[in-house]
């Protein structure tokens, strides 16, 4: 089996390049494609300097993990704001916002109707149609304290 790895020569470093970044586009993730430029910058070096495939490893390991703190640099660089950065967190939105309660507050359990949903709040004992105010949210429950209004 090594003898048919080493037989490829420098090409070994072009054909694991070239399925890294294939897996990186079947599974973006942005791990595989900088294993993959390693790879790619392993090949490239092969071409110009005659060097043991021993050498070549260690330069790939290096060349891999050198490309983690580069990856993290670019990624935050990348990432772009959202413009709707509470979508997958509906509740944390609602923070610091007054409601009137839909059900009273009973034992620290009660709701509120927001929008077209009902939502479990918990807090200090209020009657039916008080003003409450979020004041955090943990998943699905809310929150809340009385407000003088």
């Amino acid at each position: 089996m090594m003898a048919t790895i080493l037989s490829f020569g420098i090409w070994n470093w072009f054909i694991a390049a070239g399925i890294l970044i294939i897996l990186e586009i079947m599974a973006p993730g942005a791990f595989m494609l900088w294993l993959g430029l390693a790879a790619l910058l392993v090949g490239v070096i092969s071409l110009v300097v005659d060097w043991p495939w021993q050498a070549q490893s260690v330069a790939f390991a290096v060349f891999a993990l050198a490309s983690v703190p580069i990856w993290h640099r670019v990624g935050r660089r990348v990432e772009k704001p959202h413009d709707q950065p509470f979508l997958n967190r509906r509740s944390d939105a609602f923070v610091g916002q007054v409601f009137t309660l839909d059900k009273p507050i009973v034992n620290s359990s009660g709701t509120v109707r927001i929008g077209d949903t009902v939502w479990r709040v918990s807090g200090p004992d209020s009657p039916a149609g008080s003003r409450v105010k979020v004041t955090r949210a943990d998943g699905a429950a809310l929150f809340v304290e009385r407000t003088a209004e």
